[in-house]
């Protein structure tokens, strides 16, 4: 895991000045060494964090006569796989790396090659020959790749305080980017919350030359006909649980580092952890998030867990004022607005990581959306089943089933279940799986300030023209969880769990993440099952249960499914609010920003203080968190500079100035320069 950014021209010289600034604003992604190439059309920079060939992969590197450079932030797992098919091919390799692998497949498959890679990545490729820069970003977008079109031509980094070291770029807020995020939560790609930068979307590459900028999709995921007929279960059970079991030795086993797990007491971090018990013979440490309320609380299938695998564990406790004191550094990694308190104890628990002496970690996360985990997708089951008879009398009680582990669950409140369930029940709507939740949050834009409401005008992402009008083409005959599972992959996948709680998070703390649930090969195998094999009734992750039934205990693997929570807006006030809260939300600042309506904020701020944030209705707290996490992001990015307050770079490992007179080579690590 790395940091990766560039400057890329056709009309004059990158500023190499420019370039070492925006490689500073990246040194907590890649604090192991840094390096630097440049010629008079690119300037690619990288720091690195150094897993894999730690003494020969330093970046960025090139092919053997110089002509193609790569900077690269990710991981290849099949590197090792590709690297002996290309010694067959005839090239030649001067390191272990996958960095290396990356130049050599590019010059035999050239934009192929991206089909061909089993990872997690974000890559920039310079052909010095065809004078083409390509940008290349993972199929489901676990690594980020933003990017600025200027006038003179395209800057390009890991972050968007990166792009910020130039003056030039804008400083403002996208009007839509907003707009999504307070419907999806996140933006959906290209698009973010800042004019003027976007982002690479999953699963694509991009292209820059002398004929402009284009993107091109390398993949997409695809779902089975409804109609199909249903494969042989025992087979099908042992050929996911092949690939899964090979997905975590991978990640486990290709690193010259140790690597941890997070276990988090559920079932998807007890299987990965499990496997690699069973698997390997890795030393095994287990890390754990805690939290001093027994609401949000998992320690005790936790210690189940670690007791039955023999793990050293570690963990850590965060109560709601922890949360609270970190958040303003949470929001300055995740440089956008978030609706949930959820990143910041997931940054609590990366530093716990780093600190025990570790730097790359494999979690459970994808499980969810390519198994079918999520109670958004039992609950669209049962709305599509109470839609085929909307005036039976007992079709609706369906609904009392959902939510289970919730302390206020709808089935304690069957009124409230019929009523926010049984709305917008259109059993044709594409996107009838999650239109309670985008009409849900859609709610906060009432607070936004009337000159936001007219730069956003009439349109609603959560309409049906809008993100369930971009279903690919056949998605009408994929079964209705199929649709659910790609809205879901195309909207908080990507753009909040991988971004917001997973790379910025881990990042933060200089952590990798791996992720064995989205490989490539159990992503695609999985997008072939039938639904059913997935949602058995509303039994979620079917097969996935069945598939490990022996390394998992029953406690864990039967208990209620109970998604990642932490307190929100009560972080906030439960023990006296920190001093950063009042500044931001002062009348004042939020004038300045332009976002809300100055007045609904003290009265929402008013209304929290005097319950304490005890008790708030979920609107409430997610219209408390919009507000100070989209003020934080207004202070540290457009009227301040998130990334002023840059590390010094660690120990120049590569250091090419092709655009000197006398050619200045510094190289570390053995001829890559």
């Amino acid at each position: 895991m790395c940091g990766m950014c560039g400057v890329a021209s056709f009309e004059q010289t990158p500023d190499r000045e420019l370039l070492l600034d925006m490689m500073r604003r990246l040194v907590h992604r890649g604090p192991d060494g840094c390096g630097f190439f440049r010629d008079d059309r690119v300037a690619l920079g990288h720091t690195r964090l150094a897993i894999v060939d730690t003494a020969g992969g330093a970046q960025p590197m090139s092919n053997a006569d110089g002509s193609r450079w790569v900077s690269f932030n990710g991981e290849i797992f099949n590197y090792v796989e590709l690297a002996e098919e290309l010694r067959g091919l005839g090239h030649t390799f001067r390191t272990s790396s996958d960095t290396e692998v990356i130049v050599h497949a590019w010059e035999e498959w050239g934009e192929d090659c991206f089909r061909r890679f089993n990872g997690q990545w974000a890559v920039a490729l310079w052909d010095r020959r065809a004078r083409r820069l390509v940008l290349s970003r993972d199929r489901v977008g676990v690594r980020p790749l933003y990017y600025a079109r200027t006038p003179s031509g395209l800057l390009f980094a890991s972050e968007v305080k990166a792009l910020f070291a130039d003056p030039r770029l804008p400083r403002a807020f996208d009007p839509a980017g907003l707009d999504e995020t307070l419907t999806y939560w996140s933006t959906v790609a290209p698009r973010t919350v800042f004019q003027g930068i976007e982002q690479l979307p999953p699963g694509h590459y991009a292209v820059y030359d002398e004929s402009g900028f284009r993107t091109v999709p390398y993949w997409r995921i695809e779902f089975p006909d409804r109609q199909q007929p249903l494969p042989d279960l025992r087979e099908t059970t042992e050929a996911l649980r092949d690939k899964l079991v090979e997905a975590a030795r991978l990640r486990f086993l290709r690193s010259d580092v140790p690597v941890g797990a997070y276990l988090s007491g559920g079932l998807d971090s007890s299987i990965t952890t499990a496997v690699v018990a069973r698997y390997t013979r890795a030393p095994l440490h287990t890390f754990s998030l805690r939290f001093s309320s027994d609401e949000f609380d998992e320690g005790g299938y936790q210690k189940i867990m670690s007791a039955a695998l023999g793990t050293q564990h570690h963990d850590i406790v965060v109560g709601p004022r922890d949360i609270a004191d970190v958040f303003p550094e949470v929001v300055r990694h995740a440089e956008t607005p978030l609706l949930r308190a959820a990143p910041a104890p997931l940054y609590l628990l990366s530093k716990l990581v780093r600190e025990s002496g570790y730097k790359v970690v494999v979690t459970g996360e994808g499980a969810d959306e390519v198994f079918a985990g999520y109670d958004i997708f039992r609950e669209a089951r049962v709305r599509r089943f109470w839609a085929a008879d909307p005036g039976s009398a007992k079709r609706h009680r369906a609904a009392e089933l959902l939510y289970p582990w919730m302390v206020r669950s709808p089935g304690q409140a069957p009124a409230f279940a019929r009523s926010f369930f049984g709305r917008n029940l259109d059993a044709t709507d594409p996107a009838l799986s999650h239109r309670p939740r985008w009409d849900a949050t859609a709610v906060l834009k009432r607070m936004l300030s009337p000159q936001l409401q007219a730069a956003i005008g009439g349109t609603d992402p959560a309409d049906p023209a809008g993100l369930a009008g971009a279903l690919p083409d056949g998605s009408e005959r994929w079964d209705p969880l199929g649709r659910a599972q790609w809205l879901e992959m195309t909207t908080l996948l990507s753009g909040y769990i991988l971004a917001s709680q997973g790379d910025r998070m881990l990042m933060a703390n200089s952590v990798e993440g791996r992720f064995p649930f989205l490989d490539a090969d159990v992503l695609e195998f999985a997008a072939t099952l039938p639904a059913r094999y997935k949602l058995f009734g509303l039994d979620e992750k079917h097969l996935l249960k069945r598939a490990f039934a022996d390394l998992v205990p029953e406690e864990i693997r039967r208990r209620p499914k109970q998604p990642y929570r932490a307190p929100d807006a009560a972080s906030f006030f439960a023990a006296g609010t920190p001093d950063w809260f009042d500044e931001v939300t002062s009348a004042r600042a939020v004038t300045d920003a332009g976002v809300f309506q100055p007045e609904q904020v003290a009265g929402l701020v008013a209304k929290c203080r005097r319950t304490g944030g005890e008790q708030m209705s979920n609107t409430d707290s997610m219209r408390l968190m919009a507000v100070i996490s989209t003020q934080l992001t207004h202070q540290q990015f457009i009227s301040g500079d998130g990334g002023a307050a840059a590390s010094a770079l660690p120990e120049l490992q590569v250091a090419v100035d092709m655009t000197r007179i006398d050619s200045a080579y510094d190289n570390h690590h053995g001829g890559n320069a």
